[in-house]
């Protein structure tokens, strides 16, 4: 299966991480074209003015939209972050909102956290995704 990895860039590295497992699996696996570049400046992450200028400069939203269109299906790495288990951020929810209008299989790594609490777990929830339970050979 083709699967485009998405979710906070924060975990560059586990995203890298969790590409070779999948490919070990036999599945193809991209991730965000700027992966490699995150994970040797991570500072890039969270300086905004210069992750703006640098997303803008290399038209990294398209770039993440077509791998996504060139995927059979995207799973999100929703770590925990922010104090908050099975994170999803605002970028993560726009390649969503492509996955599931493309009609792809979307995979969450970990369950979304109480809609109740986290009112964009309820959106997350109607895609209808497959939990992996934090097992990447859950992914069929």
């Amino acid at each position: 299966m083709k699967i485009m990895l998405i979710g906070s860039m924060t975990f560059s590295k586990e995203m890298e991480a969790a590409k070779k497992t999948l490919e070990a699996n036999g599945h193809s696996v991209q991730v965000p074209c700027d992966t490699d570049l995150l994970i040797e400046d991570p500072k890039l992450i969270d300086d905004l003015e210069k992750n703006k200028q640098h997303c803008i400069e290399n038209n990294i939203l398209k770039t993440c939209f077509d791998q996504v269109a060139k995927s059979d299906a995207v799973l999100v790495m929703n770590y925990p972050k922010n104090g908050i288990d099975g994170y999803v951020g605002t970028c993560t929810f726009m390649d969503l909102g492509v996955a599931h209008f493309l009609g792809k299989q979307v995979y969450l790594l970990y369950p979304t956290p109480d809609q109740h609490e986290h009112r964009w777990a309820h959106e997350v929830e109607i895609l209808q995704p497959i939990i992996l339970d934090g097992n990447l050979s859950n992914l069929k």
